[in-house]
């Protein structure tokens, strides 16, 4: 053990004892260094890191990030990729069957059909019928002789892009709403309160398909509608968060400082409910998609020559007995996208939320 320091005092007046000064050796374990346990204190970590930590350990969440990337740039670039347009007409190449290069030399997507008629089963090839060996339809052709990929993921653009406005304008109004609701509470929460249980009690279908027969067709129309009603949902979640931290100490602090409700609302209260709020328009996305896709395929939804994944259904199930390849493809991308959606929203929500994990 080292010996102690004396350091003696400063020489004011009369003399001093010698004052102590201790160092840090002092305070080192004496004799069982080697055994001693230490305790390792890990460095805190910002939210939004341990957030992201959470989300990519979930497989589930992160496959379904990937599919709905990879679907939304095919939707976003595939129309370009094709040499047709989504609304071109060649009548002399009407269903015909799906045909891939480089893998009809493998006997699979090659053209052929089978169709049955009378006399049995039979197959047909349209291309080799009509001479048309240096075309390529890779989803194949329907009733009109319009390209199906091209038509496919121009259906998914608009019906992508319809509900990601819909959710995020839902977004908006409902926040706001829940937000100013649950603040100031009392007789405003209860009137605010009371006119979201009407809007919430007129069934949501008949509100969207009143609206779509009183207004012209379109892609704003239909989002007018959906926004009407979905924004529900997103309001009793922000209303529930706000009467959870309204008397936290923070906002109690911010109240005594003489900030303004406002600002308290959108600067100290909203920044710790978006966790929430992200989860709820994940969840509100594929309801949106969902709602589009069943306007169009009773034909309220986009007008003709435009197409949504709901109206290319709709096109193609007339013709499902006979050529069952032509709503395979729309069917199959609007399942996907909302198995996706609502995966990623349960990723998300177990990442801002692991308590819910552990139920």
């Amino acid at each position: 053990m080292k010996k102690k320091k004396l350091v003696p005092a400063a020489a004011e007046g009369p003399a001093q004892e010698a004052e102590y000064v201790f160092q840090p050796d002092d305070f080192e374990l004496r004799g069982n260094a080697e055994k001693t346990l230490i305790d390792m204190n890990f460095a805190s970590q910002n939210f939004w890191k341990e957030v992201r930590q959470r989300f990519f350990s979930n497989k589930g969440a992160v496959v379904a990030l990937v599919l709905i990337v990879l679907i939304g740039l095919l939707a976003a670039f595939g129309p370009n990729m094709t040499n047709y347009s989504y609304k071109q007409q060649t009548l002399s190449q009407k269903n015909f069957a799906p045909r891939i290069p480089g893998l009809e030399n493998l006997g699979i997507f090659d053209g052929d059909e089978s169709l049955k008629t009378t006399t049995g089963h039979r197959i047909v090839n349209g291309y080799q019928k009509g001479g048309f060996d240096d075309v390529y339809y890779w989803f194949g052709s329907d009733t009109l002789g319009r390209d199906i990929c091209t038509r496919v993921w121009e259906g998914t653009r608009v019906s992508l892009g319809i509900a990601l406005a819909a959710a995020i304008i839902d977004m908006i109004i409902g926040m706001s709403y829940g937000l100013i609701s649950g603040y100031y509470g009392g007789r405003t929460d209860s009137v605010m309160q009371r006119i979201a249980e009407i809007v919430n009690g007129i069934p949501r279908l008949v509100i969207v398909t009143l609206l779509m027969l009183i207004m012209p067709r379109g892609f704003w129309t239909i989002v007018f509608a959906l926004m009407i009603t979905e924004w529900i949902g997103m309001e009793r979640i922000a209303r529930a968060e706000v009467l959870k931290l309204k008397e936290q100490e923070f906002v109690l602090a911010s109240r005594t400082l003489g900030a303004r409700p406002m600002f308290i609302i959108f600067k100290e209260i909203l920044p710790n409910t978006i966790g929430q709020i992200i989860t709820q328009l994940m969840f509100s996305i594929p309801t949106a998609i969902f709602t589009e896709a069943f306007l169009s395929f009773v034909g309220l939804g986009i007008p003709v020559p435009m197409c949504s994944l709901g109206s290319l259904i709709s096109d193609a199930f007339n013709s499902f007995t006979t050529h069952p390849y032509q709503i395979l493809p729309p069917i199959i991308v609007l399942a996907t996208l909302m198995l996706c959606f609502n995966m990623l929203a349960d990723g998300l929500r177990e990442a801002f939320d692991p308590k819910l994990k552990e139920m």
